[in-house]
């Protein structure tokens, strides 16, 4: 007899199962709830603390001659870098300060004139406690935020905002996570708030933002997009419903502009202008530009921001503007093809 052989396995035998990473994946998307959660919660409970002394911080950034001075250790230097930056791109002349750079030479960058925001959760850093005494000397008032309004920094400063939160989201209780997320959304708040005491405007905005999209965005005018020209659709009043759609098919901007003997604008006729008449049964052969011309078109201004237009496109639901350099006098048009093009929307 031949030796037996043991089985191991055939082509027909399953294959093992892999091991279900689905409760992994559930377990994580639990636990990236439970901190969002905690965090929106901490935010929140902000909106019930805005009271005189956010107003007080607010006027003393406005009223602020030098510049705003941010200053924190550790995760809190992050969120004051990040509240600097917002305050300058929205005009507020701001840097941040390492405290632990300004008590071993950097304090001179610190002026008379100047407004210090202190971040601490604690209230009790050292290095930014350090910074207290140089700036109380140079009469520099400070903008306290922390978690603990019993703290020494809070006692030290000329106006408090209360930046506490109930928990952190780190499970540990250990990793600023809810904490620092309020801390930067207390400063979101300073700064729009600011932003509107000053009545800064889009132009204002452009002025620091040159750079990429949004700088395109925001430096861009209607006059720099706008169709002019050889490749202006313009009609008068008077020509032929044949001649009117001749233009506005060489043109290729959906509609035509009709003026005047004298130049004026005298309205515009789109491609829905033309439907709604074949619809009605109209006769092109004796019909005029002028006849089909809408009377009151909605304009713009050749220097007005490129995001203007597009706002006002959005708001009547259009694709094109008659743009004027005065009443009735017929610069161009400017067409969401266009704005598309050079990224404005």
């Amino acid at each position: 007899m031949g030796r037996s052989r043991k089985i191991t396995g055939s082509a027909t035998s399953p294959a093992p199962k892999r091991a279900a990473r689905r409760p992994q994946q559930d377990a994580s998307v639990q636990e990236g709830r439970r901190v969002l959660e905690i965090e929106a919660r901490a935010v929140q409970e902000l909106m019930a603390r805005l009271d005189d002394r956010f107003a007080s911080a607010v006027n003393f950034l406005y009223e602020c001659q030098g510049k705003v001075v941010i200053s924190g250790m550790g995760k809190s230097g992050l969120i004051g870098q990040k509240i600097a930056a917002t305050l300058a791109s929205t005009g507020t002349p701001s840097f941040f300060l390492h405290p632990a750079e300004g008590v071993h030479g950097d304090l001179g960058m610190l002026a008379r004139r100047d407004v210090l925001i202190a971040i601490s959760n604690s209230g009790e850093t050292q290095e930014v406690l350090q910074l207290l005494p140089f700036v109380k000397r140079m009469n520099i008032p400070v903008v306290g935020m922390t978690g603990k309004m019993g703290s020494t920094l809070a006692k030290n400063s000329d106006v408090t905002l209360d930046v506490s939160v109930d928990e952190e989201a780190c499970p540990l209780g250990l990793a600023p996570t809810a904490s620092t997320t309020a801390t930067l959304a207390m400063g979101d708040a300073l700064a729009v708030a600011l932003l509107q005491k000053r009545g800064f405007k889009h132009d204002d905005f452009a002025q620091f933002h040159p750079g990429g999209t949004l700088g395109r965005r925001l430096l861009v005018k209607v006059r720099d997009l706008m169709q002019h020209g050889d490749h202006l659709p313009r009609v008068r009043d008077n020509v032929s419903g044949a001649d009117m759609i001749l233009e506005m098919t060489s043109k290729k901007l959906g509609m035509t502009t009709v003026v005047d003997a004298k130049g004026a604008l005298y309205g515009i006729v789109t491609d829905g202008d033309l439907r709604r008449f074949i619809q009605a049964g109209g006769d092109f052969s004796n019909i005029t530009a002028g006849d089909l011309a809408s009377r009151q078109p909605k304009t713009i201004g050749p220097d007005e921001l490129a995001t203007t237009a597009v706002a006002l496109m959005e708001r009547f639901s259009i694709t094109a503007l008659v743009v004027l350099e005065r009443p009735n006098r017929l610069a161009g048009v400017i067409h969401l093809h266009d704005l598309l093009k050079h990224g404005i929307v």
